[in-house]
């Protein structure tokens, strides 16, 4: 069963993804702008320039799972941040 609750640490990457993208491209975006390591478990979050896709990528035992949520109508509503950051741990409750 796939799941994710208030164990797992969120981190939502802060600049525009290319939703196209799948494993691979999101790793290297963890690895390389977050400064991340792509299976630590944690969930990183990435939305698209129009805020209306989003992707969870997260390391499981085994491989790696990708969700994706496109929403018919609205947008996703982002936190206020500070731009010289590329990225924000958010809380199960923000995600």
């Amino acid at each position: 069963m796939l799941a994710l609750d208030s164990s797992f640490r969120f981190e939502l990457y802060l600049g525009s993804t290319d939703m196209r993208k799948s494993f691979y491209s999101l790793c290297g975006i963890v690895s390389s702008d977050l400064s991340g390591f792509p299976a630590d478990g944690s969930v990183y979050i990435f939305v698209n320039r129009l805020h209306n896709k989003m992707k969870l990528l997260q390391w499981r035992v085994g491989g790696f799972v990708l969700y994706y949520k496109r929403l018919e109508k609205g947008t996703f509503e982002l936190p206020v941040y500070d731009n010289s950051v590329k990225n924000l741990v958010l809380s199960y409750t923000e995600l």
